[in-house]
This record gives C-alpha cells, structure tokens and sequence, in this order.
C-alpha cells in the first residue's frame, strides 16, 4: 500500500468574486516526483501557497495532511519547520550578499547571539556539493548565473532539512543545459529519500521526470496520471489541461508575403560594459510585409542583444550599421525614434520591463500610445476606457474587467496586455522576444493566432524563442544566431532541428 506524505483534502480557496480552488484533492506518495500541471490560472500556484502557508490556515477550508498530521500552517515559517520548502519561480536571493549568506539567511548558523562564519562556509559548502554545484561560499549571488542560482535555492532549502520541495516553474528561465541538470538533480534527491513536487508548462521534462501527474483545471482536479498504468505523453496531458485533443499545436496560416519592407544591415554592437568587446558582429537580416521570421540559437547567441540594440539602442555600446523601412534608412536611437517608426518590442521580461503590475489594466494598455486617449494633453477617460476594452475583447484577455490590477493576471493573460500594449502604437514591425514563456500550452496557441492575425495584416513579425519547435512550427524563414553572428538562413521547407543544429556546429568548427 502507498505511503503518502501529503494528503490535501476538499480544498477550498476563494477571492472576491473568484473561487480560485473548488474541492480540489491532491496525494503525493513519499519518496516520489508529483508533477501538477494546467492551463494558467488554473490554481496550481494558490494550492502550493496553501500548502505552504502563504495563504493561512482560516482563509481556506479543507485539510492538509503531512506525514500523517493535520496541520494549520500561519504562515511559511510554520509549513518549514514541518519539512516543506517552496521554491518560487521568481527567486528569493539577494544579489550582492554571497552564495552562503543567503543560503543561512534567516536561519544563521549562530551562537550566543553571534554569527559563527566558519560553520556557515562549511555547511553551504557541504549543501552545494550535495546539488552538484562547484561554487565558492563566497561568491556574490548576482556573479552566478541562473541556472546555478536556481541550484542555490535548493540547496538552501535543503539546509533546513526539508522532507518536501516544492519548485513552481523551475526551469522556465533556463537553458537548455541547466534544465537538464535540474531534472537530473530532482532524480538524484529522489534517490536519497527527497519528495518533490514539481509545476511546469514544459510537459516534456513533465513526462521524464514524474511518477505521477495531477491535472488541475478550472480550480478543480480532473485527474490523476501515474507512470506505468496510465499513457504519459504530451498529448495525453494537453488533453486533460484543456478537456479537448489539440491535434494541431500550431494554427495554420496562408496569407501572401509581400516586398522587403524591414531591413537591418552590417549591424554590430559592443558590450556596454567590457569595451571593445562585440557581442553583435555584422547582422543582415530582413523581413517582408506579411511575414513571420523566426530568430534560432542557443542561450547565449546574441538573439535579445539584437533585439533591444535595434529597439532605440536599450542593449550595447558603439553601435554601428543601417536600418531601413521600405528601402529608407531610419533613425531608431532612442525608444521614441523606434516607436515614432512604427516599431515596437514586446520583452521577455513582461513582469519586469512589459508591465506595471500594481497598474490596472486600462492603463498598462494605453501607456505606449497616450496621444491616442488624450486630447490637447489631458487623457479622455471614457476614450481611454473604449480603447482598452476593445482591445481586452479583441486578443480575448480573461478578467474581471479592464480595472483588474495586471499583477493578478495569469500568465498567459499578462501576455495578452503587453501584446495589447504594443498593437495600439500601430507598429509595422513587430519583434517578439520569448512571447510564450511560462505560459501553458492552450494560450500559447491563443498566442500563436493573435502572431498570425498580425501577419495577415501585412505586419513584419521577428520572432525569438529559446523553445526550438515554436520558432519552426510558428516562422516562414529562420535566421540561425551563433557568437552574435547570423550563421543561416532557412526557408520553411528546410528549417528543421537538425538544420539548425549544424549551422551553429558548422560555425563553432570554423570559430575552432
């Protein structure tokens, strides 16, 4: 018979207005890793906060059962004491204390009222050979990259000797490489005893990793997959996140592709920082009217740089190189110039650099284009109010109203506000910098049509993402980046993951 270390029973969880959690149940054997997936806003995330005290035992009913004991968590500290560590996907590290201060912080490994340094260094060096990271205690968090970053969380929770992690998202910001050493070290930890449970929109590492899959949708448990009995595939979960087969996971388009209409020529760009160094070397590229042109490459390769040096020069230093617009060179130096040009740039950073998320959404929308609300400089609200609604109706954004605050959107759905954002400047170039990370698979597909909706509206769409069968399912032509150089250029026909693969390793050869 199954040892279960937690048990969640009849959980439920309300907001004004909103039941977030509906009778949801949820078992989690010990020893084992518990995937739960669904769409966005599904309640994935509010039942790990139950669970882990950031919402209170009093503002939910139900029970939550851990290692056989009813408990009533305040707060966090009350679910880690018990063995239970949440690891959220924005980390909780300070940048500019070390890697061992803010492994301790908290729980300071001290005497008599005093810290005990030496103590410190040596458990944090004990806890980062335990998750396989060969860092010195001593290096500032902000040195380290994010994948090893995410390691340090862990291994932070580990020093509180947790019995339970809990990782949202783990590996959303990460490479390919470091997302594979996570779900390695998420097997290892399961080998020496450590239970886990894991939320991610990445059903692949989702069908590698687990032993048992929970589908949550609506606020409610639909089902409960396990690794043996049940079909483990990407379609089989797809199915139950969004209670219908998607046997197409990108929306076909047939519309005409007119002239050039974007080019970018002999582009280079310095490091803003180390001078002289180039991180963009001689960058042709160009879009025509009606096209979605997809930018490929490893973690790495220059893609983003690319994009915020031609958006008003956000990225770079000693820039050099042409832009033109139908055939016209133009002037995009600073954010203004860019917009001013009718190009805009949606970031991979919505939460960040795309929103306000203590602004409600009205305005979120309306910031890139105030003249278009305002009248002799005086915003027209109820002008304001029209234009925001009718962009909330036309990429079909789900809330409240148009009032709700972005912070409390799903992911997918803040997506949509900055997307909105940028469609009401009324660009003709539009570059999209990883529009679907960390969103689920039913509105990436929203996502995926809103891309072609523009295309079909003669617009230039430059699109980046690190996931490479999006770029491929999603473009008309790829580019191929490598060492901030382009190193290919492959139509639909050709494009595929093994072409692209060799222009990079073709490059690397001749870099050798």
């Amino acid at each position: 018979m199954a040892e279960y270390i937690l048990e969640m029973e009849n959980i439920i969880k309300e907001f004004p207005g909103v039941k977030a959690l509906n009778n949801v149940n949820l078992k989690v054997e010990k020893g084992s890793i518990h995937a739960l997936v669904g769409e966005n806003g599904a309640g994935k995330s509010t039942l790990m906060n139950v669970l882990s005290g950031v919402y209170p035992h009093g503002t939910y009913s139900g029970n939550i059962i851990f290692e056989g004991n009813v408990c009533e968590f305040k707060n966090i500290k009350d679910s880690e004491l018990k063995g239970i560590a949440i690891i959220h996907q924005e980390l909780a590290l300070i940048p500019y204390l070390s890697i061992a201060e803010n492994m301790f912080l908290g729980n300071e490994c001290a005497s008599h009222g005093f810290v005990d340094w030496d103590l410190t260094y040596n458990n944090a060096k004990n806890m980062l050979e335990r998750v396989g990271l060969n860092e010195n205690p001593n290096t500032l968090i902000k040195d380290i990259s994010v994948g090893k970053q995410q390691l340090v969380e862990i291994a932070k929770a580990l020093s509180k000797d947790s019995k339970l992690l809990i990782l949202d998202e783990p590996t959303a910001s990460l490479n390919e490489s470091d997302s594979e050493n996570l779900l390695n070290l998420m097997l290892d930890l399961k080998e020496k005893g450590i239970t886990s449970i894991i939320i991610s929109h990445k059903l692949s590492e989702i069908a590698k990793v687990a032993d048992e899959i929970t589908v949550i949708r609506d606020g409610s448990t639909i089902e409960t997959l396990v690794k043996g009995q049940d079909e483990i595939s990407e379609n089989r979960i797809i199915k139950g996140m969004v209670g219908r087969d998607m046997t197409d996971r990108f929306p076909q388009r047939e519309c005409p592709i007119g002239e050039v209409a974007f080019e970018v020529k002999n582009w280079s760009v310095d490091d803003p920082v180390i001078a002289g160094k180039k991180r963009l070397d001689n960058v042709n590229l160009n879009v025509r009217r009606g096209e979605v042109v997809g930018i490929a490459g490893l973690m790495g390769a220059g893609r983003t740089e690319l994009a915020m040096s031609i958006f008003g020069r956000l990225y770079g230093s000693n820039i050099q190189g042409q832009i033109l617009k139908d055939g016209k060179e133009i002037d995009t130096k600073t954010v203004r110039d860019a917009i001013n040009n009718k190009i805009a740039y949606v970031t991979e950073d919505r939460k960040s650099a795309g929103l306000i998320l203590i602004d409600d959404i009205r305005h979120n929308i309306t910031l890139s284009n105030m003249a278009k609300v305002s009248n002799y400089l005086v915003i027209d609200e109820e002008v304001e109010n029209r234009t925001a609604d009718e962009s909330r109706k036309q990429l079909g954004m789900k809330c409240s109203s148009i009032f709700q605050r972005a912070g409390n959107l799903s992911g997918g759905n803040q997506q949509k506000v900055v997307l909105s954002k940028w469609v009401l400047t009324e660009p003709d170039v539009l570059i999209l910098d990883e529009p679907t990370r960390g969103i689920d698979v039913g509105a990436k597909y929203e996502i995926y049509t809103i891309i072609n909706q523009l295309a079909a509206q003669g617009k230039c769409v430059i699109m980046i993402s690190s996931e490479l069968p999006e770029v491929l399912g999603v473009s008309d032509r790829v580019y191929v980046m490598n060492e901030g150089k382009i190193v290919g250029e492959l139509n639909r026909t050709e494009a595929n993951p093994e072409s692209v693969m060799q222009c990079i390793m073709r490059n690397n050869r001749i870099g050798a």
